[in-house]
């Protein structure tokens, strides 16, 4: 273009990635390109034109993506793209054809602009480059700093859980050596006016801690020898990091243990410490304390106050920024600790610590939380997987383990995880099994299951040990591993079930709507990819059950590249960071923990938010070709 009118740059301006490149950069782009017409139904980009020539951005009108996926049927591989968006990166970047036929959806006029000047650009513009070469994550990206900025107007200021550990030292650690006295150590905590004294050896390796909370317990109550070495007062059960660990990880780990400090260690050597303080003065989220309260619940209304509080705390989270991959994690982490609180609860009041039941006992997660991925809005969804004591036999333990269950279910409900409308619980029969029996009931599902037996069996296939005997579910885990992996016919019936449930992306409108004129973000966002990572795992015999670490931890033996695999990632965590938000606004207005659902209005979304939730269901959906391809459905 000779010359630019205003309202052509104020059009490109308003999309992604062109509002995030310098003008001048923009304005080069913009006097290179023509513009184009296509009529309804014209072929715009198509395979049979060789290497792709022009890059293209739509002005007005919508194009359809036919893709070339074997067994596919039509419906099913028909793509949208709208004013704004731009096509095809890929066949660009490597020079080559495009692998689907770009089509006219009406009257439409794009900006084109050369494949030699599109190569100019690249090398010009390190936002544009960004984009092209990273997508939908740099779209995630855009996204995640609207969310923000709408939780959240002093974020910016905030310390992210995202950071090192390195970066959130405050200052070089206080050490002292194991002879010095219980005197010494406390003038100098009281001089340098710090919580904590650490003792190190010769060589700077950490050997003990005392904190505040030793001086109260340890020293001042019982009255101790002041003159003694510090170290006979001294805690030896040291937690540490090193420097590049994220500050998400010691908030775990505080959370988990009721840990006050964590040290950051290099090489065995003592680089800094890390407080309670440090972390959470600057993040408002008192994760420790809810993790104490919950782990010293005596009573109900307790833990439902401490499940009051996870909620409280996601909020937080999601308004300083946290990746809803470690939100979730978090989520799932503290209902894991309620849970495992509610279990030790009933076992004590049934009278069964101590004895052979309960040594013999593993309460198991599934689902969602099963898979560290919980979000506001989850029922329950769990086993048990016994050792029959010597002189009994199956039923008799489970005549005495089922009203625990029970019991157990109840308590949970009360704390906001509503009872599972499917019985997928610990107090019924069917899953309340000892490990010889699960090992039959699995065999069965993948020797002789049908596809409806396995599509309601899926979920047993995301368990995870929660209280009690973990080898047990680790037994499981890796004789499933071993026999899952060599059954050809159960995993093709497996994928199958899952190409049942497609992305919902339409022809004719931006997405296919259901109930309510809405989509099920879970049902139709979250399960394709949750279904798909199972199977991969399953095939490649991974016993990891998170979705994420299934589609990494396969990707060498399933031959997925780790573009692919990154791609397919990111659009799963935008799904979930809308179900996050969706959960957390719909709290915040008043709904019931069991009024939540995964419904949303897309017309509701903003621009950037459903073009990348488009994004999100073309990644669905190039994910389950691949399983198509894999299993030759």
């Amino acid at each position: 273009m000779s010359a630019i009118h205003p309202s052509e740059l104020s059009f490109i301006t308003k999309h992604a990635p062109f509002d995030r490149m310098e003008l001048a950069h923009v304005m080069w782009m913009l006097e290179r390109m023509s513009l184009g017409y296509y009529a309804e139904g014209e072929v715009i980009v198509s395979p049979e034109q060789g290497a792709v020539d022009r890059f293209l951005v739509i002005k007005q009108g919508m194009v359809h993506g036919e893709q070339n996926v074997a067994h596919a049927s039509e419906a099913d591989t028909w793509l949208e793209l709208a004013e704004g968006e731009c096509f095809p990166l890929g066949a660009l970047l490597a020079n080559r054809p495009v692998a689907s036929i770009y089509r006219a959806g009406s009257d439409t006029f794009c900006y084109e602009l050369g494949a030699a000047d599109f190569g100019e650009l690249i090398g010009k513009s390190a936002a544009f480059r960004d984009f092209c070469t990273r997508r939908i994550a740099n779209l995630l990206e855009h996204s995640k700093q609207v969310i923000q900025a709408q939780y959240s107007h002093s974020s910016a200021e905030q310390q992210s859980l995202a950071s090192p550990m390195s970066a959130i030292i405050r200052r070089a650690p206080v050490t002292c050596t194991s002879e010095t006295t219980v005197r010494q150590a406390l003038e100098v905590m009281r001089e340098q006016r710090i919580g904590s004294m650490i003792a190190v050896d010769a060589q700077g390796r950490p050997l003990g801690i005392m904190t505040l909370h030793d001086v109260l317990e340890r020293i001042a109550i019982p009255q101790i020898d002041l003159d003694q070495p510090v170290i006979n007062v001294m805690s030896a059960q040291l937690s540490s990091l090193p420097p590049q660990a994220l500050a998400h990880e010691a908030a775990l780990m505080m959370a988990k243990h009721g840990f006050r400090h964590v040290l950051v260690v290099e090489n065995e050597k003592l680089v800094g410490l890390v407080s309670e303080k440090d972390l959470f003065a600057l993040q408002r989220v008192g994760l420790r304390q809810i993790g104490s309260t919950i782990r010293h619940a005596e009573t109900p209304e307790v833990l439902q106050q401490g499940a009051a509080d996870i909620r409280r705390m996601a909020h937080s989270m999601m308004a300083q920024g946290v990746a809803p991959e470690q939100l979730t994690q978090f989520i799932s982490a503290f209902n894991d600790l309620l849970t495992a609180r509610v279990v030790e609860l009933e076992c004590k009041a049934s009278g069964l610590l101590g004895t052979a039941l309960h040594d013999g006992l593993c309460w198991m997660a599934l689902g969602s939380e099963g898979r560290f991925e919980q979000t506001l809005n989850t029922d329950q969804d769990n086993a048990i997987i016994f050792t029959v004591p010597e002189g009994m036999d199956a039923d008799q333990v489970r005549a005495i383990l089922l009203p625990l269950a029970k019991r157990i279910n109840e308590t949970l409900a009360l704390c906001g995880f509503p009872l599972c409308k499917g019985e997928i619980m610990a107090s019924n029969p069917k899953w309340c099994l000892s490990l010889e029996e699960w090992k039959r009931t699995f065999n069965a599902w993948i020797s002789g299951g049908s596809p409806e037996s396995l599509l309601h069996a899926s979920i047993f296939f995301d368990f995870r040990s929660l209280y009690g005997e973990h080898y047990l579910a680790d037994d499981l885990h890796q004789w499933l591993a071993r026999v899952a992996s060599d059954n050809s016919r159960f995993l093709h019936m497996m994928a199958g079930n899952a190409l049942r449930n497609r992305p919902p992306l339409g022809v004719v409108r931006d997405f296919v709507l259901g109930k309510e004129n809405k989509l099920d973000l879970k049902l139709n966002g979250i399960t394709p990819f949750v279904d798909a990572a199972r199977i991969f795992s399953l095939a490649a015999g991974v016993t990891h059950t998170n979705t994420i670490q299934r589609l990494r931890l396969s990707a060498a033996k399933m031959n997925l590249h780790e573009s692919e695999i990154e791609a397919w990632i990111n659009a799963l965590l935008f799904i979930q960071v809308l179900r996050l938000r969706h959960h957390d606004q719909a709290s915040s207005q008043g709904s019931c923990d069991s009024a939540l659902d995964n419904l949303i209005d897309p017309e509701k979304l903003n621009e950037l938010d459903r073009r990348i939730l488009k994004e999100a269901f073309r990644q669905a959906r190039k994910l389950q070709a691949r399983l198509a391809l894999e299993y030759q459905l």
